[in-house]
C-alpha cells in the first residue's frame, strides 16, 4: 500500500510539472512578459491569472498598449503571417 501511495504521489507531481511547463510556454519569453506585464495589470487585471484572457484583452486594447508591449504583438502578428 505504501508503494502504491508513493507511485501515485510521483505521478501527480509529474503531471503538475508538465501542466506548469505547458502554461509557461503559452506566456511568451521573459522579455515579452516583462514588456507587457505593466500593461496587463493596468488594462486587463480582471483577466489575471488567465493567460489566454489577458492576451485577448491586450490584443483588443492594442491602441492603449505601451510601445514595448505593442512591439511584442506586432512582432507576433508579422511572424505568424510569414509562416503562412
Amino acid at each position: 500500500m505504501m508503494r502504491l501511495t508513493q507511485l501515485l504521489f510521483v505521478t501527480v507531481l509529474v503531471a503538475l510539472g508538465s501542466a506548469a511547463a505547458t502554461a509557461q510556454e503559452n506566456q511568451g519569453t521573459a522579455e515579452q512578459r516583462a514588456a507587457c506585464t505593466p500593461d496587463a495589470f493596468r488594462l486587463c487585471s480582471a483577466y489575471i491569472p488567465d493567460p489566454s484572457g489577458v492576451e485577448a484583452c491586450l490584443r483588443h486594447r492594442k491602441s492603449e498598449l505601451s510601445e514595448a508591449c505593442r512591439a511584442v504583438f506586432d512582432h507576433a502578428t508579422s511572424g505568424s503571417a510569414k509562416g503562412r
